[in-house]
Protein backbone atom coordinates (compact mmCIF):
# COMPACT_ATOMS: atom_id res chain seq x y z
CA UNK A 1 0.00 0.00 0.00
CA UNK A 2 1.40 3.36 -0.99
CA UNK A 3 -1.13 5.79 -0.51
CA UNK A 4 -4.47 6.26 2.29
CA UNK A 5 -6.86 8.69 0.98
CA UNK A 6 -8.95 9.48 4.22
CA UNK A 7 -11.63 12.31 4.57
CA UNK A 8 -11.71 14.26 8.06
CA UNK A 9 -15.09 14.49 9.51
CA UNK A 10 -17.18 12.30 10.91
CA UNK A 11 -14.22 9.84 9.39
CA UNK A 12 -10.74 10.04 10.87
CA UNK A 13 -11.98 12.66 13.21
CA UNK A 14 -14.20 11.83 16.10
CA UNK A 15 -17.46 13.49 17.08
CA UNK A 16 -16.85 17.92 17.03
CA UNK A 17 -13.67 17.16 14.70
CA UNK A 18 -11.57 15.49 17.69
CA UNK A 19 -9.08 13.24 16.81
CA UNK A 20 -8.68 11.37 20.24
CA UNK A 21 -12.08 10.78 20.89
CA UNK A 22 -14.10 7.53 19.94
CA UNK A 23 -17.95 7.47 18.90
CA UNK A 24 -18.53 7.93 22.29
CA UNK A 25 -16.28 10.72 22.75
CA UNK A 26 -14.00 8.35 24.63
CA UNK A 27 -10.48 8.98 24.93
CA UNK A 28 -8.72 7.37 22.03
CA UNK A 29 -5.47 6.52 19.72
CA UNK A 30 -6.99 4.63 17.01
CA UNK A 31 -6.98 7.35 14.28
CA UNK A 32 -3.53 8.07 15.48
CA UNK A 33 -2.71 4.29 15.46
CA UNK A 34 -3.95 4.59 11.64
CA UNK A 35 -1.54 7.22 10.80
CA UNK A 36 1.18 5.51 13.06
CA UNK A 37 -0.07 2.16 10.62
CA UNK A 38 0.75 3.99 7.63
CA UNK A 39 3.99 5.70 8.21
CA UNK A 40 5.72 2.18 9.38
CA UNK A 41 4.18 0.80 5.90
CA UNK A 42 5.57 3.59 3.97
CA UNK A 43 1.97 5.14 2.45
CA UNK A 44 1.53 8.69 2.23
CA UNK A 45 -1.56 10.03 4.09
CA UNK A 46 -3.54 12.37 1.84
CA UNK A 47 -6.11 14.28 3.80
CA UNK A 48 -9.40 15.13 2.09
CA UNK A 49 -12.21 17.41 3.29
CA UNK A 50 -14.99 19.98 2.43
CA UNK A 51 -13.28 22.12 5.04
CA UNK A 52 -11.32 25.57 4.35
CA UNK A 53 -7.66 25.33 3.19
CA UNK A 54 -5.94 27.14 6.53
CA UNK A 55 -7.88 24.49 8.69
CA UNK A 56 -6.33 21.33 6.25
CA UNK A 57 -3.06 22.73 6.03
CA UNK A 58 -3.16 22.96 9.85
CA UNK A 59 -4.30 19.11 10.53
CA UNK A 60 -2.02 18.10 7.39
CA UNK A 61 0.98 19.49 9.31
CA UNK A 62 0.09 18.12 12.63
CA UNK A 63 0.33 15.05 11.31
CA UNK A 64 3.06 15.24 9.45
CA UNK A 65 1.33 15.09 6.09
CA UNK A 66 2.99 16.78 2.69
CA UNK A 67 -0.61 16.67 0.88
CA UNK A 68 -3.81 17.41 1.17
CA UNK A 69 -7.25 18.10 -0.92
CA UNK A 70 -9.29 21.31 0.37
CA UNK A 71 -13.01 22.45 0.10
CA UNK A 72 -14.48 19.28 -1.06
CA UNK A 73 -11.60 18.66 -4.25
CA UNK A 74 -11.10 22.22 -5.27
CA UNK A 75 -7.89 22.28 -5.01
CA UNK A 76 -5.02 19.78 -4.34
CA UNK A 77 -1.94 20.69 -2.78
CA UNK A 78 1.38 19.02 -2.67
CA UNK A 79 4.59 19.71 -1.12
CA UNK A 80 3.01 23.39 -1.04
CA UNK A 81 2.11 23.59 -4.64
CA UNK A 82 -1.70 24.37 -5.52
CA UNK A 83 -3.35 22.44 -7.68
CA UNK A 84 -6.65 23.80 -8.65
CA UNK A 85 -9.14 21.55 -10.33
CA UNK A 86 -11.74 24.32 -10.79
CA UNK A 87 -12.08 25.23 -14.41
CA UNK A 88 -12.72 28.01 -15.87
CA UNK A 89 -13.02 29.86 -12.46
CA UNK A 90 -9.63 30.74 -10.67
CA UNK A 91 -8.76 32.78 -7.88
CA UNK A 92 -7.69 36.49 -9.56
CA UNK A 93 -8.64 39.83 -10.48
CA UNK A 94 -12.09 38.50 -9.92
CA UNK A 95 -11.69 38.22 -6.91
CA UNK A 96 -11.80 34.48 -5.13
CA UNK A 97 -13.79 31.80 -7.11
CA UNK A 98 -16.47 31.78 -3.89
CA UNK A 99 -16.87 35.59 -5.10
CA UNK A 100 -17.01 34.93 -8.50
CA UNK A 101 -19.80 32.14 -7.76
CA UNK A 102 -21.67 35.18 -5.33
CA UNK A 103 -21.88 37.06 -8.45
CA UNK A 104 -23.00 34.19 -10.53
CA UNK A 105 -26.69 34.81 -8.37
CA UNK A 106 -26.50 30.60 -8.01
CA UNK A 107 -26.70 30.73 -3.92
CA UNK A 108 -29.17 33.41 -3.91
CA UNK A 109 -31.33 31.07 -6.33
CA UNK A 110 -30.90 27.89 -4.33
CA UNK A 111 -31.74 29.66 -0.61
CA UNK A 112 -34.55 30.96 -2.17
CA UNK A 113 -35.91 28.60 -4.52
CA UNK A 114 -35.45 25.85 -1.15
CA UNK A 115 -36.55 28.24 1.51
CA UNK A 116 -36.97 26.01 4.71
CA UNK A 117 -34.70 23.18 3.32
CA UNK A 118 -31.65 24.49 2.17
CA UNK A 119 -29.50 27.35 4.78
CA UNK A 120 -26.18 28.51 4.93
CA UNK A 121 -23.89 26.31 7.61
CA UNK A 122 -23.27 29.18 9.80
CA UNK A 123 -20.62 29.49 11.02
CA UNK A 124 -18.47 27.17 9.17
CA UNK A 125 -19.67 28.90 5.77
CA UNK A 126 -17.67 32.25 6.26
CA UNK A 127 -13.75 32.67 5.17
CA UNK A 128 -14.22 30.14 1.90
CA UNK A 129 -12.51 30.67 -0.94
CA UNK A 130 -14.61 28.32 -3.11
CA UNK A 131 -17.13 26.76 -2.43
CA UNK A 132 -20.13 27.98 -0.85
CA UNK A 133 -21.55 25.89 2.43
CA UNK A 134 -24.94 25.06 3.59
CA UNK A 135 -26.74 22.76 5.34
CA UNK A 136 -30.72 21.63 4.90
CA UNK A 137 -31.67 18.14 3.50
CA UNK A 138 -32.25 18.23 -1.00
CA UNK A 139 -31.83 15.87 -3.80
CA UNK A 140 -28.32 16.61 -5.27
CA UNK A 141 -29.50 15.80 -8.56
CA UNK A 142 -32.24 17.62 -8.71
CA UNK A 143 -30.29 20.71 -7.62
CA UNK A 144 -28.13 19.96 -10.30
CA UNK A 145 -30.48 19.52 -13.09
CA UNK A 146 -31.67 23.13 -11.35
CA UNK A 147 -28.70 24.95 -12.02
CA UNK A 148 -28.23 23.49 -15.68
CA UNK A 149 -31.41 24.90 -16.56
CA UNK A 150 -31.12 28.23 -15.39
CA UNK A 151 -27.38 28.59 -16.89
CA UNK A 152 -25.74 27.88 -13.83
CA UNK A 153 -24.13 24.40 -15.76
CA UNK A 154 -20.15 25.08 -14.44
CA UNK A 155 -21.50 24.60 -10.85
CA UNK A 156 -22.59 21.36 -9.06
CA UNK A 157 -24.10 20.86 -5.36
CA UNK A 158 -21.78 18.16 -3.73
CA UNK A 159 -23.26 16.07 -0.46
CA UNK A 160 -20.97 16.17 1.98
CA UNK A 161 -22.53 14.15 4.77
CA UNK A 162 -24.98 14.64 7.41
CA UNK A 163 -24.18 17.50 10.44
CA UNK A 164 -26.12 17.86 13.47
CA UNK A 165 -26.14 21.69 13.87
CA UNK A 166 -29.44 23.14 12.22
CA UNK A 167 -31.17 26.40 12.64
CA UNK A 168 -35.10 26.73 13.86
CA UNK A 169 -36.04 26.96 9.92
CA UNK A 170 -34.94 23.87 9.66
CA UNK A 171 -36.17 21.61 12.88
CA UNK A 172 -39.00 20.46 10.66
CA UNK A 173 -36.04 18.24 8.42
CA UNK A 174 -35.98 14.20 9.13
CA UNK A 175 -32.19 15.08 8.28
CA UNK A 176 -29.51 17.60 7.86
CA UNK A 177 -26.54 17.48 5.08
CA UNK A 178 -24.00 19.44 4.46
CA UNK A 179 -23.84 20.92 0.73
CA UNK A 180 -21.03 22.22 -0.78
CA UNK A 181 -21.69 24.74 -4.12
CA UNK A 182 -18.53 24.12 -6.46
CA UNK A 183 -17.13 24.57 -9.83
CA UNK A 184 -18.56 21.52 -11.44
CA UNK A 185 -14.83 19.77 -11.93
CA UNK A 186 -13.99 19.73 -8.41
CA UNK A 187 -14.61 16.82 -6.65
CA UNK A 188 -12.39 14.48 -4.50
CA UNK A 189 -11.97 11.93 -6.85
CA UNK A 190 -10.55 13.86 -9.09
CA UNK A 191 -8.53 15.08 -6.85
CA UNK A 192 -7.47 11.54 -5.78
CA UNK A 193 -6.47 10.77 -9.39
CA UNK A 194 -4.74 13.90 -10.14
CA UNK A 195 -2.47 13.11 -7.03
CA UNK A 196 -2.04 9.31 -8.15
CA UNK A 197 -1.11 10.45 -11.80
CA UNK A 198 1.59 12.86 -9.88
CA UNK A 199 2.85 10.18 -7.57
CA UNK A 200 2.64 7.55 -9.77
CA UNK A 201 0.33 5.46 -7.98
CA UNK A 202 -1.03 2.53 -9.49
CA UNK A 203 -4.89 1.90 -8.11
CA UNK A 204 -4.25 -1.06 -6.39
CA UNK A 205 -1.64 0.71 -4.53
CA UNK A 206 -4.25 2.76 -2.69
CA UNK A 207 -7.07 3.30 -0.52
CA UNK A 208 -9.66 5.52 0.50
CA UNK A 209 -11.61 6.27 3.51
CA UNK A 210 -15.03 8.37 3.98
CA UNK A 211 -18.38 8.84 5.40
CA UNK A 212 -20.21 10.19 2.46
CA UNK A 213 -21.62 9.66 -1.09
CA UNK A 214 -19.10 12.32 -2.29
CA UNK A 215 -15.74 10.47 -0.68
CA UNK A 216 -17.55 7.14 -2.21
CA UNK A 217 -16.87 8.61 -5.66
CA UNK A 218 -12.90 8.21 -5.07
CA UNK A 219 -13.62 4.11 -5.23
CA UNK A 220 -13.37 4.74 -8.95
CA UNK A 221 -9.69 5.63 -8.84
CA UNK A 222 -8.30 3.06 -5.83
CA UNK A 223 -8.17 -0.41 -4.90
CA UNK A 224 -10.55 0.00 -2.27
CA UNK A 225 -12.85 2.31 -0.64
CA UNK A 226 -13.61 1.90 2.81
CA UNK A 227 -16.97 3.48 4.95
CA UNK A 228 -16.90 3.69 8.11
CA UNK A 229 -19.57 2.14 10.07
CA UNK A 230 -21.26 5.42 11.72
CA UNK A 231 -21.35 6.41 7.60
CA UNK A 232 -24.55 3.62 7.35
CA UNK A 233 -25.44 4.57 10.67
CA UNK A 234 -26.08 7.84 9.51
CA UNK A 235 -27.44 7.29 6.12
CA UNK A 236 -28.68 3.76 5.47
CA UNK A 237 -29.60 4.21 1.81
CA UNK A 238 -26.31 4.41 1.37
CA UNK A 239 -26.05 0.11 1.07
CA UNK A 240 -28.28 0.57 -2.03
CA UNK A 241 -25.60 2.89 -3.58
CA UNK A 242 -22.47 0.83 -3.26
CA UNK A 243 -24.28 -2.39 -4.44
CA UNK A 244 -22.46 -4.43 -6.78
CA UNK A 245 -19.43 -1.80 -6.20
CA UNK A 246 -16.88 -5.05 -5.58
CA UNK A 247 -14.42 -2.98 -4.12
CA UNK A 248 -16.34 -1.08 -1.56
CA UNK A 249 -16.45 -2.45 1.87
CA UNK A 250 -17.58 -1.17 5.14
CA UNK A 251 -16.18 -1.13 8.10
CA UNK A 252 -17.24 -2.61 11.84
CA UNK A 253 -16.19 0.19 13.56
CA UNK A 254 -16.53 3.80 13.68
CA UNK A 255 -14.75 6.65 13.26
CA UNK A 256 -10.62 6.63 13.73
CA UNK A 257 -11.01 3.47 14.70
CA UNK A 258 -12.55 2.30 11.28
CA UNK A 259 -9.77 3.71 9.76
CA UNK A 260 -7.24 2.34 11.47
CA UNK A 261 -9.59 -1.18 10.37
CA UNK A 262 -9.40 -0.40 7.12
CA UNK A 263 -5.42 0.31 7.10
CA UNK A 264 -4.60 -2.65 9.28
CA UNK A 265 -6.63 -5.29 7.29
CA UNK A 266 -5.29 -4.20 3.96
CA UNK A 267 -1.83 -4.44 4.84
CA UNK A 268 -2.69 -7.94 6.45
CA UNK A 269 -4.47 -8.72 3.30
CA UNK A 270 -1.27 -7.76 1.28
CA UNK A 271 1.01 -9.87 3.54
CA UNK A 272 -0.91 -12.59 3.18
CA UNK A 273 -3.20 -12.69 0.00
CA UNK A 274 -6.15 -15.38 -0.13
CA UNK A 275 -5.14 -18.12 -2.29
Amino acid sequence: MRALYVDLDATLLGPDGALLRGADKSFSLAGVRALEACDRAGAEVVLMSGRRQVTVAENARLFGQRSYIFEAGSCLVVDGEELWLTGDLMPGEQGSIHDQIEDSGAPAMLLEEYAGRLEYHDPWHRGREVSHLFRGLVDAREVDALLEREGHGALRLVDNGGVHRRSPALVGLADVRAYHLVPRGASKANAVARHMRAAQIEPQDAIAVGDSREDLETAAHVGAFWFVANALQSDPTLREVIAGRPNVRVAEETHGAGVYEAVVTTLAERRHPLS
